[in-house]
């Protein structure tokens, strides 16, 4: 059965949907996802890009070489700036939402979290969830 998750942005310019169950949360500690999110770390939940759909808006994207080395566009609202979503030139079959947009962010459940060599000291994560210095791969 699928399940419609919806979002957008602060301001109500950019809306989007996603059809289907949503892949496993990342949290992400890199110093681009910090810059990115205005916080200590990103959380992404992966969709299939097949499902994802802009309902209403035009998100504006932004295109950097990430420590990876995977080009990402990082989208966002052209009005209020929230970010949205991230897709990756290496992984065209995935969008990754930002938690913090989706109507509904108590849905997502973390499951590891990758770069935390980048993690900054103030921000405590969960003990126990999987962890990795870099990417996952």
């Amino acid at each position: 059965m699928n399940e419609t998750i919806t979002g957008g942005c602060l301001c109500g310019a950019v809306r989007f949907a996603c059809s289907g169950k949503p892949g496993p949360a990342v949290y992400c500690h890199c110093a681009d996802c910090r810059k990115g999110s205005g916080s200590a770390f990103h959380v992404g939940v992966p969709f299939s890009a097949k499902s994802f759909e802009i309902v209403s808006g035009t998100p504006k994207g932004f295109t950097k070489r990430a420590d990876s080395g995977r080009e990402l566009t990082r989208y966002f609202c052209p009005d209020c700036g929230s970010p949205l979503y991230i897709t990756s030139a290496s992984r065209p079959e995935w969008i990754f939402a930002k938690a913090g947009a989706l109507d509904d962010p108590e849905r997502v459940k973390p499951t590891s979290q990758i770069w935390t060599r980048s993690s900054v000291a103030w921000s405590t994560i969960k003990k126990g969830l999987p962890s990795f210095e870099k990417g996952r791969n």
